[in-house]
C-alpha cells in the first residue's frame, strides 16, 4: 500500500556489534569481486561467494557443535536438531553464511549490511563502511519478531543465490518450530535493500533525477536514492521470504521485500513472497528489474510501487488470499510520488498472471493505478472469481489518465472489467485506454485457465495455466517495449502445463509443497 514516504522509525538499538571475521580490517582479502558502486574497492574472490562447505544440507537430526567464525552461538532449535548461529547486527566487510550440516542462522533486531555510504558512489560518506553479505544455496535464516529485519544499506551488497533445488529461505522462528498455519503472517520484518538509483522524493526546488533526491524507507530510518540508475546492490536468486511483513506503526510497515532506490545493476530473479502481512514486494523509486516472481498470500498488495520506479518485471504469479484480508488487497497498486512531481513512475510488466480471491471488497481492483503513474502492461492475464465484486482495473488519478497507460495483449476475466467509481476516470475512460492503445487485441471474457496438478491454497480459484481463451490472444513484442524483456509467444506467466518454472524452489502453490 502506498504510505507516507518520509516516515522512518528507528526503534532499535545496535547492540552486541560483532566484527565479521578478519575481513573487517582487510576488505580486499575476501568476498565478492562485485562492489556496490564503481570505485569503492574490490573484495576479491570473483564469484560473490565464500569458502564454506555446500554439503550436506542442514537439518539431518544432529546439531552442529559450533558456529562459523563471525557468528554467535545462541543455542538449539527444532527440538535440539539444529544449531542456531546468529548474524552480527552490523556486518562490515565481507561475511559469508555457509551451508553447514545441523546449522540454521538467525537475525535479531535490525541487522545491517554496511553503513549508509550516501547518495554519491564517487564520494562515499566519510567514515562509512561497505558490507558484502553472501548467503550460500540451501541456507535457511529465521527471525523471531516483527522488529527483526535485514537491511542492506546504500553502497553495500547482498549475494543470496540459491538454486531451483536448493533455494535460500528467510522465515520465522514459528515456522522453524512447526507452529505456522496457512493463515500465519507478520511474524518478522523482511528484507530491505537500499540503493542509489533515482527517486522522485526531492527537496523543494529540486527536480529529479538528482542526487539530492533522497527518501526514508517505510518501516525504517534508512535512507535511499541518489543519481546512479545502474547501481548494483547484489543478487537475489531462488529466494523465499515467508511469514514476514510487520506493522511497526500505523501505515508504516515492512514488506517481504522492499527495494528502495535500487539500480538496474542489481539482479532479482526467482523470488517468492509467501504470506506477507503487508505487500509481497514494494518498490520505491530506482531502476531495478525483476524476473520470475511468485507472490502468494499477501495481506495487502502483491507488487506495490512508489516514488518513481522506472524498471520492469517479467513472468510473475500473484495469488491473493482466499479469505478476507485486513488491508486493502490488490495485485498491483502503483503510485508515483509526492504531489507535484514530474518524475512519474514508469513501471513496465510483461507475462503476469494475477488471480484475485477477495470477493467481498469492490474497491480492491486487481490493478489500481493512481497518483501520476505512467505504466505499461503487456502479455498478462488478470482474473477474479465470478462471485467477486472487485474489478480488474481501477484508474484513480487524473494525471495517470493524462499519462496514457499502455495495455497490450492483456486478458481481463473479471465480473467487472473496469471500476465505475466517482473518480475522473470512470469505466468509460478506462475502457478507452484498454481498447485504444494496444497493438494486439485486449480481450475481456471468461477465463479458461486451469489449475496445476495438485493445486493447493484451498483450491479456491487457483488457476494460472493458460486455457483456450488466453491462448487465442496474440502476444505483443515484449523487447520492443523494454529491452530487459525476453521475447514470448504467449500471454500470462505460465504458457502451458509443461511450463513449470514456478516449481521446486517455491512453496504453497501445489500439494505437498508447504512453507
Amino acid at each position: 500500500m502506498a504510505r507516507a514516504y518520509f516516515q522512518g522509525i528507528s526503534m532499535l538499538r545496535l547492540n552486541n556489534i560483532l566484527l565479521a571475521g578478519t575481513c573487517v580490517l582487510a576488505l580486499s582479502a575476501c568476498g565478492s569481486a562485485e562492489v556496490a558502486s564503481p570505485g569503492e574497492g574490490d573484495f576479491g574472490g570473483g564469484n560473490g561467494g565464500g569458502g564454506g562447505p555446500t554439503t550436506p544440507a542442514p537439518g539431518n537430526g544432529t546439531p552442529a557443535s559450533d558456529c562459523p567464525t563471525g557468528f554467535a552461538n545462541v543455542g538449539l532449535i527444532a527440538n535440539g536438531t539444529l544449531r542456531v548461529c546468529q548474524l552480527p547486527q552490523q556486518i562490515l566487510g565481507a561475511l559469508t553464511v555457509p551451508l553447514r550440516a545441523g546449522t540454521i542462522y538467525s537475525i535479531s533486531g535490525r541487522t545491517e549490511v554496511g553503513t549508509d555510504r550516501g547518495p554519491d558512489a564517487a564520494a562515499p560518506t566519510a567514515g562509512s563502511t561497505q558490507g558484502i553479505l553472501t548467503v550460500e544455496a540451501g541456507v535457511k535464516v529465521f527471525a523471531s519478531g516483527g522488529t527483526d529485519y535485514l537491511l542492506v544499506n546504500r553502497g553495500s551488497q547482498i549475494f543470496a543465490e540459491g538454486t531451483a533445488t536448493s533455494p535460500i529461505i528467510f522465515t520465522s522462528r514459528q515456522n522453524v518450530e512447526g507452529t505456522t498455519t496457512p493463515t500465519s503472517q507478520g511474524q518478522w520484518g523482511g528484507l530491505v535493500i537500499a540503493g542509489r538509483a533515482p527517486t522522485a522524493v526531492c527537496p523543494v526546488g529540486v527536480t529529479a533525477p538528482n542526487a539530492a533526491c533522497v527518501g526514508q524507507i517505510e518501516g525504517t530510518s534508512a535512507n535511499y536514492g541518489g543519481n546512479s540508475p545502474a547501481d548494483n546492490s547484489g543478487r537475489l536468486r531462488y529466494v523465499q521470504v515467508n511469514y514476514s511483513g510487520f506493522e511497526i506503526s500505523p501505515n508504516n510497515e515492512l514488506q517481504a521485500l522492499t527495494l528502495a532506490g535500487v539500480g538496474s545493476g542489481t539482479t532479482v530473479d526467482h523470488f517468492q513472497s509467501y504470506n506477507s502481512s503487508d505487500d509481497g514486494i514494494e518498490i520505491f523509486g530506482g531502476n531495478v528489474n525483476l524476473r520470475y516472481l511468485v507472490i502468494n498470500g499477501a495481506d495487502d498488495d502483491g507488487l506495490d510501487t512508489d516514488t518513481g520506479w522506472r524498471g520492469g518485471a517479467q513472468f510473475g504469479i500473484i495469488t491473493q488470499k482466499p479469505t478476507a484480508v485486513t488491508n486493502g488487497s490488490r495485485g498491483f497498486e502503483w503510485s508515483a510520488a509526492p504531489s507535484g512531481t514530474t518524475y512519474f513512475a514508469q513501471p513496465k510488466v510483461s507475462n503476469f498472471t494475477i488471480v484475485g480471491r477477495n470477493a467481498a471488497v469492490a474497491a480492491d481492483a486487481i490493478i489500481t493505478l493512481n497518483t501520476g503513474t505512467s505504466p505499461s502492461i503487456i502479455n498478462s492475464v488478470f482474473t477474479n472469481p465470478t462471485t467477486s465484486a472487485a474489478a480488474c482495473l481501477d484508474i484513480d488519478d487524473a494525471q495517470t489518465v493524462t499519462n496514457a497507460p499502455i495495455f497490450r495483449s492483456v486478458y481481463f476475466a473479471c465480473s467487472r472489467p473496469y471500476e465505475n467509481d466517482s473518480n475522473v476516470n470512470a469505466a468509460a475512460t478506462e475502457a478507452v485506454f484498454i481498447n485504444a492503445t494496444n497493438v494486439n487485441n485486449t480481450a475481456t471474457g471468461t477465463s479458461t485457465m486451469t489449475a496445476p496438478a495438485g493445486a493447493t491454497m484451498t483450491n479456491n480459484g487457483l488457476t494460472f495455466i493458460n486455457g483456450a481463451n488466453e491462448t487465442a490472444v496474440t502476444a505483443a513484442n515484449a523487447p520492443a517495449l523494454y529491452p530487459f524483456f525476453t521475447s514470448v509467444t504467449y500471454i500470462g506467466a505460465v504458457r502451458n502445463a509443461a511450463d513449470t518454472w514456478y516449481l521446486g524452489w517455491t512453496c504453497g502453490l501445489v500439494a505437498g509443497s508447504t512453507c
